[in-house]
């Protein structure tokens, strides 16, 4: 296994799960036939793999081949000291929900949902006011990440430019818009939002993991 890995996965083992140290590792998949298991740079992107599971796992690995050494050197690694934050939406509309985890650690830090009839940019644009407003609170001078050019967009002109009706059935989650929207408008910040570098690092450590 390459030293630059700190956290292993086993996905098929005696204990399957997250550990700190190849040895650890090593100890649950010995003698298991068939054993599953993969190393990581990070615990945020080690348990985000072991959520999405092993055969999402080597399929992300294999597309992260396909990214050349001189785009790798350009976008650089990941900010560590950030959060990152994500939707998913289960249909379009469907029903939606969005996190904020650390970067570092895979921790999840707030969590909505699942609203009713969402979309998974107005779920992006929400999860990304949250954790502005996150960060604030707190004086932390973390940066955001997002996966979404549009819902960042969206953060930039303070409009959730949706195309999605408001219903009787996703009343609450416009109202979360409309808060979200006030708050932007209210509001002022410095915390940059930055364009997660999905080709290059891999899914952002908030996903979800149903792809």
């Amino acid at each position: 296994m390459a030293e630059k890995n700190k956290f292993y996965v086993v996905w098929k083992g005696k204990k399957p799960g997250v550990y700190t140290s190849w040895e650890a590792c090593k100890k649950q998949i010995q003698g298991e036939k068939g054993a599953q298991y993969m190393g990581f740079p990070s615990r945020g992107q080690a348990e985000m793999a072991y959520r999405a599971g092993y055969r999402e796992a080597v399929a992300r690995k294999k597309r992260a081949k396909g990214v050349s050494p001189e785009q790798l050197a350009r976008v650089g690694r990941p900010n560590p000291n950030s959060i990152s934050v994500d939707a998913a939406s289960s249909g379009n509309p469907g029903v939606m929900e969005y996190q904020g985890v650390d970067t570092r650690t895979g921790k999840r830090l707030f969590h909505q949902g699942p609203f009713r009839q969402g979309t998974n940019n107005i779920g992006e644009f929400l999860a990304i006011v949250h954790a502005l407003a996150y960060l604030k609170k707190q004086g932390s001078n973390r940066i955001i990440y997002s996966d979404s050019r549009t819902a960042m967009s969206w953060v930039r002109k303070k409009k959730c430019n949706t195309k999605l009706e408001e219903t009787e059935t996703n009343r609450d989650l416009f109202d979360m818009v409309r808060r979200a929207v006030h708050w932007l408008e209210t509001n002022s910040y410095e915390t940059p939002v930055v364009k997660w570098e999905t080709r290059a690092w891999g899914e952002i450590p908030a996903d979800f993991g149903r792809k």
